[in-house]
């Protein structure tokens, strides 16, 4: 096998495709990887504004509950056929984020974000894996809310799913790397998207989630979505099993 074959070069044009692509981390991925060369699938809940994210990179826009076990399922068929290869790559940056104190937690919001942050993102991955072929990469999102148990924005749900996804990240790298596809996932720190737009809006709060960082700043979407689309590339081929923290230090001891 020549060495372009293993690390995933197999033509001209690249596949991709990203969930949550209509807004935040995922509409910044969507448009790195067209940058990049990427043939792009958006898939997100949101149809209206994956269909403006697909208009604007030249991408092909599906609106797919990642909950809905048989959407899924239908939808990557779909995203494939229109992406007219077989596919390259994945980045789940579709996900939910809660709030709610410990004690005023019940077990339907508890339920809710789980199966959003974790069950979505297991469906996307094992479909992804279908359709994919030895050199495939996969980029799930997780959060240092996984690794800290909270404290800064999510709890305990939002922090038990995304510790949850660094789990899933590392088994799926198993499971998948006898078919020649890695797995890898980035572990954001603070980020300025809209989902955490009501936080991010209290000066005090903000103050507080920012100075716990080195850099004292909360990240743009586009410099998370650099991060996976290189753990998405062939440049980094020797890589799998990894959570890369994307966080300006927030994590540093």
């Amino acid at each position: 096998m020549l060495a372009d074959e293993r690390v995933g070069i197999r033509r001209n044009v690249r596949t991709a495709i990203v969930t949550g692509g209509a807004s935040g981390i995922g509409k910044a991925t969507c448009e790195v990887l067209a940058r990049d060369g990427y043939r792009v699938a958006i898939v997100d809940r949101d149809e209206l504004g994956a269909h403006a994210v697909a208009d604007a990179i030249g991408g092909s826009a599906f609106s797919c509950d990642v909950t809905d076990e048989r959407a899924v399922a239908s939808t990557f068929e779909r995203a494939v056929e229109a992406l007219g290869a077989p596919l390259d790559a994945l980045a789940t940056p579709a996900g939910v984020v809660d709030a709610t104190p410990f004690a005023e937690l019940d077990a339907a919001t508890f339920l809710r974000v789980y199966q959003v942050n974790v069950i979505g993102t297991f469906l996307c991955m094992r479909e992804a894996a279908k359709h994919m072929q030895s050199g495939g990469r996969i980029c799930t999102v997780a959060s240092v809310a996984g690794k800290r148990g909270g404290g800064l924005h999510g709890t305990a749900a939002y922090a038990a799913s995304k510790g949850a996804v660094l789990a899933l990240t590392r088994n799926a790298a198993r499971a998948l790397a006898e078919r020649g596809i890695a797995v890898n996932g980035i572990v954001p720190g603070p980020v300025l998207t809209p989902m955490l737009q009501t936080s991010l809006a209290d000066e005090s709060k903000r103050a507080l989630i920012e100075s716990s960082t080195l850099l004292g700043r909360s990240a743009e979407p586009l410099e998370i979505a650099e991060a996976i689309a290189w753990l998405l590339s062939p440049a980094a081929s020797y890589v799998n099993g990894e959570m890369l923290a994307v966080d300006g230090g927030l994590l540093f001891d």
